[in-house]
């Protein structure tokens, strides 16, 4: 009997023995489990902002090729390379080699009909502005590519943010190939007339340019979500459900507006009335319909094209103005604040430069900052979209 008691109670004693070992393991277990799950997620996180960050040089790149083409454009240089290669084309380094190079763009309707005087000196700079253009945009492609390459089999990349990367490199492609497929436009021989002006395709540079704008805006979404990703906000305020409305209704007329712009600079439609609030004198000018059939001249008559600007314009910087006073009613994160702000400023100043712009005749530095402030402006409107992404309204 007392061997039976002396067995059951050492076995009591290696059953707690186990069970202590047990708890000491699992506490262990848990200790470590948490610790490694820290640093997973403090590693993650790391490579999101590297994500992020690099998204965002690639925007800036962009950005730096909007206003890049928009110079390109008004100092008359995009028709000076008549050739494309997919890798760039060699610059000239000799004399010989830019006398070739002059040669091949005087076989060219612009050299013919406008600028039959040119100088070869003339001609470097038109040639240099498009060369660093195009470059830049190669230079895009790079920066984009090589990173994008070692990102995907390092596993930095999350499946959503793969789908946004395979997205993002094919509107990289197609924005290269449509700025070839609008320069053709102005390569094609038929301008006949000596009074038609040499230009390219107001429809394809419109293309070229919202392919820009959507690149662009995807860009800057999808890294601002990775580097400051949006707050959930949660309201019983039907105000700030307006209030979210109201922004995604501004960053469209941005946008809008941004590609209507586009039509006045393929037209030069900016250089036909250059008085501003009236067109002269007259609030609707009378040949704002002058082509048949009528739908011609919203894409096709320079009158048209910059009323409608104008409107989009006034009409862009209401809503924005509205955005702003409903702000006031409503009670925002700190960030969603400065955004507002932000783009109610820059809404008020891309207005004064386009009007500034027009009553000067469309100088060069003010266009060029005027189509810069359109994306821009842009910016600020996407910001405040992805601040006001998360909210959620849950009635009373």
């Amino acid at each position: 009997m007392t061997t039976l008691t002396n067995h059951i109670f050492c076995l009591c004693i290696l059953a707690i023995t186990i069970a202590e070992a047990a708890e000491n393991s699992i506490n262990l277990e848990a200790k470590w489990g948490k610790r490694f799950l820290t640093r997973n997620s403090s590693t993650q996180r790391k490579k999101e902002k590297i994500v992020g960050s690099w998204l965002l040089c690639c925007g800036g790149m962009v950005y730096v090729a909007v206003a890049l083409g928009g110079v390109t454009r008004l100092t008359e240089s995009g028709l000076s390379m008549v050739n494309w290669e997919l890798l760039g084309e060699k610059k000239p380094s000799t004399a010989e080699e830019w006398k070739v190079e002059f040669s091949k763009y005087q076989k060219f309707p612009e050299f013919k009909l406008k600028n039959s005087s040119m100088s070869l000196d003339e001609f470097k700079f038109i040639y240099m502005m498009e060369y660093i253009h195009r470059m830049w945009g190669r230079g895009i492609g790079a920066v984009f590519l090589i990173p994008a390459v070692y990102f995907w089999k390092q596993g930095y990349f999350t499946s959503t943010t793969k789908k946004y990367v395979l997205l993002l490199g094919t509107l990289i492609g197609l924005q290269g190939l449509m700025g070839w497929y609008m320069v053709k436009s102005g390569l094609e021989d038929k301008f006949q007339d000596v009074n038609d002006v040499p230009r390219v395709s107001q429809y394809r540079l419109a293309s070229h340019l919202g392919v820009a704008f959507v690149l662009y805006s995807l860009f800057l979404s999808s890294g601002l979500t990775k580097l400051m990703p949006p707050v959930s906000i949660i309201t019983t305020s039907k105000n700030l459900m307006h209030l979210k409305k109201i922004a995604h209704v501004s960053k469209g007329f941005v946008f809008l507006t941004a590609i209507s712009g586009a039509f006045v600079a393929g037209l030069d439609a900016g250089l036909v009335y250059n008085s501003f609030p009236k067109m002269a004198d007259r609030w609707i000018p009378d040949d704002v319909l002058a082509l048949t059939p009528i739908q011609r001249n919203f894409t096709e008559n320079p009158t048209t094209v910059q009323f409608n600007h104008r409107v989009l314009g006034i009409t862009t910087l209401s809503l924005v103005s509205l955005l702003w006073i409903y702000s006031r009613k409503c009670i925002l994160p700190k960030r969603a604040s400065y955004a507002i702000n932000a783009t109610m400023l820059m809404a008020w100043l891309q207005a004064t430069l386009g009007i500034t712009t027009l009553l000067n005749h469309v100088p060069v530095p003010l266009a060029t900052a005027h189509q810069s402030g359109s994306l821009l402006l842009l910016s600020f409107a996407l910001w405040l979209s992805q601040e006001l992404r998360l909210l959620k309204y849950i009635p009373k």
